[in-house]
């Protein structure tokens, strides 16, 4: 939907009776409806409050925001992969090999919130196959549309940004494809529910002005590809849950703002992804669950592998 545009009155404002120069300047400026300021947001921002309301006030309302816990292993794992595809791509076609991969993996390596070395070394060796794998399957000589690319879109409320892993081009349309490294592996239900993946796709097809239809969950341990071909309705769909999240965290912060009580306007929602949240020690809701260490995901990975 495209963003309001102010509307100039039928008719003007008549002048106050023995008015000056200044009053019908303000007259004039009352011709004009102020423009309605959007919210600012990426996917990430919300599914955060989706995910729970404290930790977004915790993350982008708060300030100063709350400590947070120790690095994640699986995060730092997962942003090295990442960036080595980043700049393989990078590379001129003729050097995109798995052979370029040690060397990119091994300058972009993240080495923080492993147990120790050994473990830090057998999650570069895992990651380093997994990448090798990957590309074997890949054309180093097509260019992607975009690699790490910030695509962006308004609606009547939105103002949304994200950064897409890559976008390809297939035929005359574009496909959306986001690399991810977890533990377990994705089906077709997961590429259709992503919310972030169909907003890609939203602003991409208004950005390159390209029809984008195409989501795909690259699984790099597994080398998997869960995929859904989405339909106008169904983009609309998303479209309009992600403008009733951003509703509601507006909401609550303009009830903190008129004086509501932050923990109420910002209510936890308690569970086993509390284990892993940033800010576990410092929510009263989320120190009640258990404490995972930083490197529990890796180790699960690990001990999956085997």
């Amino acid at each position: 939907m495209p963003t309001e545009r102010p509307t100039r009155a039928s008719t003007p404002a008549a002048p106050r009776r023995g008015g000056s120069a200044g009053g019908e300047q303000d007259g004039q400026l009352g011709l004009f409806a102020a423009p309605k300021r959007l919210f600012s947001c990426t996917p990430s921002r919300l599914g955060t409050y989706e995910d729970c309301p404290r930790r977004y006030r915790y993350v982008y309302v708060d300030r100063p925001s709350p400590p947070k816990g120790p690095p994640w292993a699986h995060n730092s794992l997962g942003a090295s992969v990442h960036t080595a595809l980043k700049n393989w791509y990078g590379l001129a076609g003729p050097e995109r090999t798995p052979a370029a991969l040690p060397k990119l993996l091994r300058a972009t390596w993240v080495g923080e919130g492993y147990r120790d070395e050994t473990q830090k070394q057998e999650a570069f060796n895992r990651a380093l196959g997994w990448l090798e794998a990957y590309v074997e399957g890949l054309d180093p000589g097509t260019e992607p549309v975009g690699v790490e690319r910030v695509v962006a879109a308004r609606t009547g409320l939105l103002a949304l940004s994200g950064r897409v892993d890559r976008i390809d081009q297939v035929g005359d349309e574009l496909v959306i494809v986001d690399y991810k490294t977890g533990r377990g592996e994705l089906t077709g239900d997961d590429a259709r529910g992503s919310r972030a993946l169909a907003l890609y796709a939203y602003a991409s097809e208004r950005v390159f002005r390209r029809r984008c239809r195409r989501v795909e969950l690259h699984h790099l341990p597994t080398g998997t590809v869960a995929a859904h071909e989405h339909t106008e309705e169904s983009l609309a769909r998303h479209l309009r849950r992600a403008e009733q999240t951003a509703q509601d965290a507006i909401d609550a912060e303009q009830a903190v703002a008129a004086g509501a009580d932050p923990d109420e306007a910002f209510a936890p929602t308690p569970g086993p992804i509390c284990s892993w949240c940033d800010f576990r020690r410092v929510c009263p809701a989320g120190a009640g669950m258990p404490e995972r260490e930083p490197w529990a995901a890796i180790e699960r990975q690990s001990a999956a592998a085997e």
